[in-house]
């Protein structure tokens, strides 16, 4: 399911310009990116651009050098949030934009606070027209902008500034006086910053509309002191006050708690625009208080209650309006991380409440898994949000949930759980989390993602882990998601011999003593996909011994036909790598190979009989008794003969190359009719797919050329004459119709 539909067109082209960015580009004298050819862009789309640049990962000193086309590339509202851009860059590739908007939060190139002002101020255009700018996470070095020259360049000549956020940065009393002054300073964030006294607020008490103020660590006033200044803030609409509840001790925070519980009791006559106060983190209000603040409010649209012990009080159930953000139930969990995103404290404390909300969910709920993703990526680095956000995604996923979801919701979900088991490899509640949500067939099977990474991610935590249940979790997740890997990552995990030794290691524990159970099957069943078409598995599997081993399981386990088919299923891909077939020349192994031919279960002598057609092809390379030879060709003729279609898919090919050499006229019939049989099988249960392989691989030349010969065998030919025919009809019904058959060209 995806509700969301296609991606927009608008968006895979701004992709695309990503991604072609070095074809598209020239580079300045100074390493920098120049379009080389651009049409005038709608100024929404260039905000867009650099967004998806900044999303990407993708914008630095290099890439920003394209927005210095300021006639092309025009931008309004900016974003180059968590990116490495130097104040150099910054200053020629934005400054000269007419910025609405611009966001500088947490930017790693060495941009500080004063470079971003002083190159704002000293553009006549920004000076002008500049009304956001975030400096969240910045060094402000407030010293290098007093000391540039010209009052240009300070934030006084921002003059219609209305949004400023300078949390975490390194704010002091008289940078906030200075901020204070702006004429229509509208919105202040000074979250987490060293600030010890709000006396400055005043100055903006008639603009002054929405206060953030989470996690004062040094605010040093007295509650009446605090009272006061709010009081003078009469146009104030939304005051957050909220505190880190797991960084506070007894002591911390008493004075603001003391003001807080004053104004909560203390009528609408102070703040009287207020609609919205977050409280949340603050332990020592009473719910009396509370009760006496909301009902006293009745335009109260928002109010913060996550980690008060708050957010049960029955007078907010009375609101219907009202949004509160707590642990009393899950819309006040979701508004939690919707709110509070950026605050890993309060994303926490909201995430081990969603996990208990969700123990037992029947409902799919996108909307709370697209949060959960989101609070993961905002977090990147943070174990205990990883830990109890992998176990949430699996209560809302599991059971079949997943499969009512967007899969773009699913896909970017399960990145995220592969992020996490790459970012916490030792963390093993986590690992298996994340080994719990993905073990779902649905989204093994049919949702978009990096299963390379997921299967090298997996086989790394397996060789460091022996819990029986994990384990077997662990060998199903990569048997599925070998098989599910193009030709070019099988290639490239072939080459790692560890994640061969390491299955190898799983089927030997099972068959040193005798177990058949869901581990064994498979771990045999990724063995085999494996080495499919891929030479250097093959290879490595011999190197690991793992030839001996099989001997052993393929004795040792000689009732069980679904064991017996995975091994010699991978037998067969050793025995198409010419230079490794001299590997399985054994009389005893190619005797007892022989032997099932007469097996019950044709999936067990199909098997079997692509191993022998494969080695008897070769007459310069067998080198054991000519006389076994030819009881092989003989027996193998004699049983394919005898063979019905099993109803259910037995087995599937990457290509048809392994039986280009096994068609060729000049091969005994016994070879000939195991392949053409092959051929047949596949043909008819998936008719659409195979078809188009024959044509593409030169098989149905082939096919022509072998039941055109006057020495192939009737079998032989009958069969190459459906599968033509079959091909013929396919072509046909898709509108692509070629003659196939012999009779036909004639």
């Amino acid at each position: 399911m995806d509700v969301e539909g296609p991606q927009a067109l608008c968006d895979l082209c701004l992709d695309q310009v990503c991604f072609s960015l070095e074809a598209l580009c020239n580079k300045r004298g100074d390493g920098s990116m120049s379009l080389i050819w651009a049409p005038v862009f709608p100024q929404e789309l260039t905000d867009q651009l650099l967004q998806n640049m900044t999303t990407k990962g993708i914008l630095n000193d290099t890439t920003v050098g394209i927005f210095r086309n300021c006639e092309k590339l025009r931008l309004r509202r900016a974003s180059i949030r968590r990116c490495p851009v130097s104040a150099e860059a910054f200053r020629l590739a934005l400054c000269p934009h007419q910025l609405l908007e611009l966001d500088g939060s947490w930017v790693s190139g060495g941009l500080s606070g004063a470079d971003v002002i002083s190159g704002l101020a000293g553009s006549s255009q920004c000076r002008v027209s500049l009304q956001g700018l975030s400096l969240s996470g910045l060094h402000l070095d407030w010293g290098a902008l007093e000391a540039d020259v010209g009052a240009c360049g300070s934030l006084g000549s921002l003059q219609n500034l209305r949004m400023l956020r300078v949390d975490n940065t390194d704010l002091t009393d008289d940078i906030l006086e200075e901020i204070c002054s702006l004429p229509r300073l509208e919105t202040l964030d000074i979250s987490c910053s060293t600030v010890s006294n709000l006396n400055a607020l005043i100055k903006c008490k008639n603009t002054l509309r929405y206060f953030i103020a989470h996690r004062l660590k040094q605010l040093d006033m007295s509650p009446a002191s605090l009272l006061f200044v709010f009081s003078q803030l009469n146009v104030l609409r939304h005051l957050d006050f909220s505190e880190d509840h797991f960084a506070v001790d007894d002591s911390d925070g008493r004075g603001a708690d003391e003001m807080l519980q004053q104004l909560l009791e203390g009528g609408p006559q102070v703040l009287p625009s207020l609609v919205s106060l977050d409280i949340s983190g603050r332990k020592r209000l009473t719910e009396a208080a509370l009760r006496a603040f909301v009902e006293s409010r009745r335009g109260l649209a928002f109010i913060g209650l996550l980690a008060t012990g708050l957010s049960f009080c029955h007078v907010l159930s009375s609101r219907k309006n009202l949004k509160v953000t707590g642990e009393a139930n899950e819309d006040q969990v979701r508004e939690a991380l919707r709110k509070y995103r950026e605050r890993e404290c309060f994303v926490r404390e909201a995430l081990l409440h969603l996990y208990s909300l969700t123990a037992d969910t029947e409902k799919p709920q996108p909307d709370t898994l697209k949060l959960v993703v989101g609070v993961m990526q905002s977090h990147p680095e943070s174990l205990q949000v990883h830990l109890v956000a992998t176990a949430c995604i699996f209560n809302l996923t599991n059971q079949g949930l997943a499969e009512a979801m967007p899969v773009s919701l699913i896909s970017s979900t399960v990145s995220q759980l592969l992020h996490a088991m790459k970012t916490f490899p030792n963390h093993q509640q986590l690992q298996k989390n994340c080994l719990l949500a993905l073990c779902s067939d649905y989204i093994l099977q049919d949702v978009p993602f990096d299963k390379y990474l997921a299967a090298m991610l997996v086989i790394n935590w397996l060789s460091n882990h022996e819990e029986p249940t994990m384990q077997r979790m662990a060998v199903a997740v990569v048997s599925i998601l070998v098989a599910k890997l193009s030709t070019e990552e099988m290639a490239q995990l072939s080459k790692d011999i560890l994640f061969m030794k390491q299955l190898l290691a799983m089927v030997q524990q099972k068959a040193m003593v005798g177990v058949i159970d869901s581990t064994l099957k498979f771990a045999l069943s990724a063995l085999w996909n494996l080495t499919d078409e891929m030479p250097t598995a093959a290879r490595n599997f011999i190197e690991c011994q793992g030839l001996e081993l099989y001997e052993e399981v393929l004795e040792s386990y000689y009732s069980e036909p679904s064991i017996q088919q995975k091994v010699l299923g991978l037998l067969n891909n050793i025995a198409e790598v010419e230079e490794l077939q001299a590997d399985l020349m054994d009389e005893d192994l190619l005797e007892h190979i022989l032997s099932l031919l007469k097996n019950s279960q044709v999936e067990v002598r199909y098997f079997a009989g692509g191993i022998l057609a494969q080695l008897a092809s070769r007459t310069e390379a067998w080198t054991l008794d000519e006389e076994l030879r030819t009881t092989i060709l003989k027996q193998l003729h004699e049983s394919v003969i005898t063979w019905a279609h099993p109803e259910r898919e037995m087995v599937s090919y990457r290509s048809f190359h392994p039986f280009v050499p096994l068609l060729q006229p000049c091969q005994p019939s016994g070879v000939q009719l195991w392949a053409v049989w092959a051929v047949h099988l596949v043909c008819s249960q998936n008719t659409t797919h195979y078809s188009w392989m024959l044509e593409e691989e030169g098989l149905t030349e082939l096919l022509r050329a072998l039941s055109a010969h006057p020495d192939t065998h009737r079998d032989i030919k009958t069969l190459s004459d459906q599968i033509l025919s079959m091909a013929e009809k396919q072509q046909s019904d898709s509108g692509e119709v070629r003659d196939l058959t012999p009779s036909e060209k004639a």
